[in-house]
């Protein structure tokens, strides 16, 4: 009799191509995505050892991380990032490799457009050089980041040597409160659970308050499992998620859609399967959520007061003070009514239509403040369109927003659009190290109707309020 297995578990062992011992093994590879920071390095690793590209039809391409974001942009719009840009061009041609170019339909940023595309389906395995791919396991597919050498041995072989994570669940029960999304539940399980719960794990999201999600909020929630420390996130697919890819441009069609599903349906973890660690949350607990430090666990209620030496844990006091004085806060003020600077809506963790539609029903009627710099940058060229078919950019234009190219801009500040030095920035990207955003940007994390909220009002603001 076949021991209860986890949604984790019933995805390895069908992918499992040699087992190493020992805990390794040999994996196939479903999908490999590049983009224009990891791409050329890995294949031009194959191209130096004279490899062809294994599966190519498994492999697709699009420049993001490196790319401007400015209405109009072109290759050397950001000269730095010309390049890299063309090199990616060049290397997946000659590979066969399918290119998702800049101004052509399908480029955006890699973890927006894979989903969208059909390119995610459940129970597959699908890698990309970039730490936030475990984004897709919104759609129950095993994803996760690699490195240029492990990139350049799955286009060589279409397999990676890996070491099986161990099982984690994080049950959440209940429902969210009012303009209560997401990215508050994300920063919400980051500030009670830390940076290293999810180390070495793959973490499986479930419960009553997960199976209500949207799809898109569900790739939301695992974007940020990567800032937990986890390696992949997974929820179990259902009549949601297939109703979402249905007629997707890569989904299967027809009976094998039919067939698909009814192998999708078999994707999650048996009732007495036994997890490593299991983990269970109050919905009822979450509130609108935002960082007030330089790391995403240092987060905070938004009509709370900011930490100060007695609420540090032990051992973190050198690291409070450290991120207080940059941030330019002080312990027990509160966090609303900070003024902000800037305010960017996009990334891989909320740059999707269902985020720029939240943004704009804040927005609707009222106007940047004065003195506020504020962006929305679509997650790829197919959100733009949608978004423009419904209006929303001219509602966040004529709002004193500016409305730019898809790419992952100042989420990154690779690219040359960063945060100015001593700024404040309200984001709606996943990560607020120091210097994430620009040298000495001081960010803060937040949902794209907090996000809105602090464009409109010129600071720190509870959306609840509006």
């Amino acid at each position: 009799m076949t021991p209860p297995r986890t949604l984790l578990d019933k995805i390895w062992d069908a992918h499992v191509v040699l087992d190493l011992s020992d805990g390794w093994s040999l994996i196939h590879v479903d999908r490999h995505l590049l983009h224009d920071l990891s791409g050329p390095p890995a294949l031009m690793d194959l191209r130096k050892r004279d490899l062809p590209v294994h599966n190519p039809e498994l492999t697709f391409a699009t420049p993001d991380h490196i790319v401007s974001s400015r209405p109009g942009r072109v290759d050397d719009t950001f000269p730095a990032g010309a390049r890299l840009v063309a090199g990616l061009r060049l290397l997946t041609a000659a590979a066969g490799i399918r290119l998702f170019d800049l101004g052509g339909e399908g480029q955006g940023i890699v973890h927006v457009i894979a989903p969208e595309m059909g390119l995610t389906l459940p129970g597959a395995t699908q890698i990309c050089g970039d730490s936030h791919t475990c984004t897709n396991g919104g759609l129950g597919a095993l994803a996760f980041g690699v490195g240029t050498s492990e990139s350049a041995h799955a286009l060589a072989t279409q397999t990676l040597r890996m070491r099986k994570p161990r099982n984690m669940r994080v049950r959440i029960e209940g429902s969210l409160g009012s303009c209560v999304t997401a990215k508050d539940l994300a920063l919400h399980l980051l500030r009670t659970l830390g940076t290293t719960a999810g180390v070495e794990h793959s973490i499986e999201f479930a419960g009553s308050t997960v199976r209500a999600l949207e799809v898109e909020e569900r790739l939301t929630l695992c974007n940020l499992a990567v800032e937990m420390g986890a390696r992949s996130a997974l929820i179990a697919p259902d009549e949601a998620v297939f109703a979402y890819l249905r007629g997707r441009r890569f989904a299967p069609t027809g009976a094998a859609f039919d067939a698909a599903i009814a192998y999708w349906r078999t994707l999650a973890s048996d009732e007495d399967a036994v997890f490593d660690r299991d983990i269970a949350i109050d919905a009822a607990d979450v509130v609108p959520t935002i960082s007030w430090g330089t790391s995403p666990d240092q987060s905070m209620p938004i009509d709370g007061l900011v930490p100060g030496p007695a609420d540090a844990p032990l051992g973190t006091l050198e690291d409070l003070a450290a991120s207080l004085d940059y941030m330019g806060l002080t312990a027990g003020q509160p966090i609303a009514g900070e003024p902000v600077d800037w305010v960017f809506i996009g990334s891989c963790a909320n740059s999707r239509i269902s985020d720029l539609r939240a943004a704009a029903r804040v927005v609707d009627g009222r106007s940047v403040a004065p003195g506020v710099q504020a962006w929305v940058v679509p997650g790829s060229m197919a959100v733009r369109r949608e978004a423009e078919a419904e209006g929303l950019d001219r509602l966040f234009t004529d709002a004193g927003f500016q409305w730019r190219e898809p790419g992952c801009s100042m989420c990154v500040a690779a690219n040359g659009e960063q945060v100015p030095p001593g700024a404040r920035s309200v984001s709606t990207s996943n990560r607020n190290f120091v210097g994430r955003q620009g040298p000495r940007a001081r960010t803060h994390l937040a949902s794209p109707a907090m996000a809105a909220a602090a464009a409109v009002t010129g600071r720190i603001t509870d959306v609840r309020t509006l």
